[in-house]
């Protein structure tokens, strides 16, 4: 595949593959926040006038023939954002065509899809990364180094309490415990009950709702576990406003506390003299001292020999005043854009990509298997050929 990952100066050109809402309202203006690192030269539907109107919208040339438009306007990447259902074969028809490509979650339905896209990559030389942005938000950003520095020890158990769903809920989990980690076994139970009737904000009506909860139990090979709970109901019900993620390690603990997207860290290690925890105070350093552009995410840890833990926001404006000012979850999404893009020009793997995307939803799979046997283990892995969700 034509490659001009060595120009790391110029921006890659970039094509929309897929005409879901995403594409227009994410990730078009994501990438024209990013002009140094990406250009977008093209969209593809399966319709014209999906295809048009993506187009028109975007400023950037529209096509239904993928050949054509590789032909015609020479991407590098291609950001496949479709129906929900039509995931693994697009993305698979993008990697075939000879794109790195970032794709949307989860990265196919079944297994055997995400293996297919995964060996047509290998075959073409591709690059994948998969738009899980939920750790790469600025408060997971900055959870997560202060793991890595060492600061609380071994992390024991993580949990997801409802603060995502499937794969993003069971990524959010592993974070905690870190994604080289092995899980091994896994007990499930999905239940269904009947609920009062209240306002969805999602569907903007009152009625009465059906909610299935999910709960799993995640094994690790070195003893240490992942607790996932969700429930499908957990975004836009005033009946299920509870969110957080949790982990408790050697040397003290986080808990995430949250009314819906309105949430408190509560991160503490052990005070001096071993009696009382001392609470960490997280920092979101501003642009200017009214506001603008976040500039990192900054940790004040009491330790004496690392006082200070900070997180960069990658896309802080160069020059005050000259940048864009996106909210945690487009900085999150970002951050994917620019781990693919980062991999291109240094041939080097993505910083999540294909194969934890495949574990998380291998996760997921592996839950409702287990509650379909009665809750029971569940060994991993799977047989690929046989589960589907």
């Amino acid at each position: 595949m034509t490659n001009h990952a060595n120009n790391a100066k110029r921006p890659l050109r970039v094509a929309i593959i897929g005409t879901a809402r995403r594409s227009d309202y994410l990730y078009g203006p994501l990438l024209a926040g990013m002009p140094d690192k990406a250009e977008l030269v093209a969209v593809w539907g399966r319709s014209v006038d999906s295809a048009r109107r993506l187009g028109e919208s975007l400023g950037v040339p529209w096509y239904t023939d993928l050949d054509k438009l590789i032909r015609d306007t020479a991407p590098e990447i291609g950001i496949v954002s479709v129906a929900y259902d039509a995931n693994g074969e697009v993305g698979l028809m993008a990697v075939e065509a000879g794109l790195h490509v970032l794709l949307e979650t989860p990265i196919a339905h079944k297994l055997s899809e995400a293996d297919a896209i995964i060996q047509a990559a290998a075959r073409n030389g591709a690059k994948i990364e998969v738009s899980e942005q939920f750790h790469r938000r600025p408060l997971e950003a900055i959870k997560l180094a202060l793991i890595r520095s060492g600061l609380f020890g071994r992390v024991y158990t993580s949990f997801n309490d409802f603060a995502g769903h499937g794969y993003h809920g069971v990524s959010v989990m592993r974070s905690y415990l870190g994604f080289d980690a092995a899980p091994v076994r896994v007990i499930g139970a999905v239940k269904e009950y009947e609920l009062a009737s209240h306002w969805s904000r999602l569907a903007d009506e009152t009625a009465p709702r059906r909610e299935t909860q999910e709960h799993g139990i995640v094994e690790y090979g070195d003893g240490r576990l992942g607790i996932y709970h969700w429930t499908n109901v957990g975004y836009d019900s005033p009946l299920r406003w509870w969110r957080s993620s949790r982990f408790l390690a050697e040397k003290g603990m986080g808990i995430t506390v949250g009314v819906g997207l309105d949430v408190e860290e509560r991160l503490s290690l052990v005070a001096p003299g071993g009696e009382a925890p001392r609470f960490i105070t997280l920092e979101r350093r501003w642009e200017r001292v009214d506001g603008g552009a976040l500039i990192a995410m900054v940790a004040h840890t009491g330790d004496p020999d690392l006082p200070i833990v900070r997180w960069d926001n990658p896309f802080r404006p160069a020059q005050q005043g000259h940048g864009v000012q996106w909210h945690d979850d487009e900085i999150g999404v970002a951050g994917c854009i620019l781990s693919l893009i980062d991999a291109v020009r240094n041939d080097a793997a993505p910083s999540y990509g294909a194969q934890q995307a495949r574990l998380d939803q291998e996760l997921v799979i592996a839950i409702r298997q287990s509650s379909l046997a009665g809750g029971a283990p569940i060994e991993l892995p799977l047989d690929p050929a046989a589960q589907t969700v």
